[in-house]
């Protein structure tokens, strides 16, 4: 089972606390960091010092560290035009040596847009502009060079570009799809991407979306096989005590829609993984809330990873 770590820095996380968590997980041993791409927190509370920008921090950790896998779950297509996207993908897998992935949604906290004047169109036009970024990012890596991609769509115009530059990992890097959707996003997971991500849901909801994926993936025809990923909310202790403190952030009220945590014990996780293995998964990625406990994701490192290869 491959372990990533995921944390959500909107909540409150300067560039430095992200750094700092980010060097200490590649010590620690796991495969990857991927981070939410929020520009406000979705509780009450402000999330003092602020946002940060998902790549602009990617870039920064990219030059910070040196096996970490690093990327995004998921962009917002609302955020950014895709063939700026692209430049900035490619430049911080060159910036990395060629360890980002790049996780794709359609958006959905609509004040986060009306706070920062960013347009909220309505959610099928949202999905229709993912799906034509994905059409265009895998395009314009897929160019060989010296050639030019152009592009028309109902909703972006693409005119004789360069296609540069070009990322190190080809022919291109890592693309996640998650969502909850139960039409469009496994849809567009068996189309575009290299991994499906089900976000923090029962192991019987996260089975559920495996399956839709993969009876899209069998009428499709798609041959190559699909990583099936989970999230999982974590919140455990050496002691019920130790645990109650680190999930107590977890009961605050948010925007968020209900979760399925594992608040307890390692081996409690431990159990969880295993019940996501046998349903299919073969990444999980470890939602930690408070990035300043490091010894959290040292308690899973000692406790949880070494149990997970037996």
């Amino acid at each position: 089972m491959r372990v990533c770590l995921f944390i959500e820095p909107h909540r409150g996380a300067s560039y430095d606390t992200q750094s700092r968590f980010a060097r200490h997980a590649e010590d620690a041993g796991y495969e990857g960091l991927l981070r939410a791409d929020h520009y406000r927190a979705l509780t009450p509370d402000p999330g003092l010092p602020g946002p940060t920008d998902a790549w602009v921090t990617l870039a920064g950790l990219a030059r910070e560290t040196k096996r970490l896998r690093l990327g995004t779950l998921v962009n917002s297509a609302t955020f950014r035009l895709p063939g700026p996207l692209s430049i900035i993908v490619a430049q911080v897998d060159q910036m990395s040596g060629g360890r980002v992935e790049l996780g794709m949604g359609a958006g959905w906290v609509e004040r986060e847009h009306t706070a920062y004047g960013i347009p909220f169109p309505p959610v099928g036009e949202r999905f229709d502009r993912l799906e034509e970024q994905l059409e265009i990012l895998t395009g314009l890596w897929g160019t060989a060079e010296g050639e030019t991609y152009s592009y028309e769509g109902k909703h972006y115009h693409l005119v004789d570009a360069h296609a540069l530059p070009l990322p190190v990992q080809r022919p291109h890097p890592p693309i996640i799809v998650g969502g909850k959707g139960p039409r469009r996003t496994p849809e567009l997971a068996v189309r575009f991407a290299d991994e499906f991500n089900m976000p923090f849901k029962t192991v019987a909801e996260t089975a559920a979306a495996f399956d839709r994926v993969r009876q899209v993936s069998e009428k499709l025809g798609r041959e190559k096989p699909l990583t099936l990923s989970a999230g999982i909310v974590v919140a455990i202790g050496r002691s019920d005590v130790e645990a109650r403190r680190r999930a107590a952030p977890l009961h605050v009220k948010s925007v968020l829609p209900p979760e399925d945590p594992v608040m307890g014990s390692p081996d409690q996780l431990v159990q969880r993984i295993g019940e996501m293995r046998e349903i299919g998964a073969t990444r999980v990625h470890l939602r930690i809330v408070e990035m300043d406990d490091l010894d959290h994701i040292d308690l899973i490192a000692g406790e949880v990873l070494p149990q997970l290869s037996k």
